[in-house]
């Protein structure tokens, strides 16, 4: 099993969720998250003052999922994230040792 957590622009999240559901996952988790990259903020105006954004709003996905449909789920990531400008994403793949789904006792993929 793999976890992947793919830290997206926010108006992405409808198309990489749908994206995933066509791969078949039908959980996921999503947190709004804050950061920057090369991106390294942005200036703002705002009642006449400039300011500088360093952190920019983000999504984070998380998704653990079977190994044979890890590639799957990230060319679907990919394909629904990607704008071509900076600032797209990253996405992250790290091993789950285990799963329990604390309802049903359920362990590793049954859980999933």
């Amino acid at each position: 099993m793999k976890k992947i957590e793919a830290i997206i622009k926010p108006f992405k999240l409808d198309e990489v969720r749908e994206g995933l559901s066509e791969v078949g996952i039908t959980g996921l988790t999503v947190t709004e998250v804050k950061g920057f990259g090369r991106q390294k903020g942005h200036t703002e105006l705002y009642r006449g003052a400039e300011y500088v954004v360093d952190f920019l709003p983000k999504i984070k996905v998380e998704v653990v999922l079977a190994d044979d449909i890890v590639d799957q789920a990230v060319e679907a990531i990919v394909k629904a994230a990607h704008t071509g400008k900076i600032g797209d994403g990253k996405i992250f793949i790290t091993p789950v040792e285990q799963v329990i789904r604390i309802r049903t006792g359920e362990t590793n993929e049954a859980a999933i």
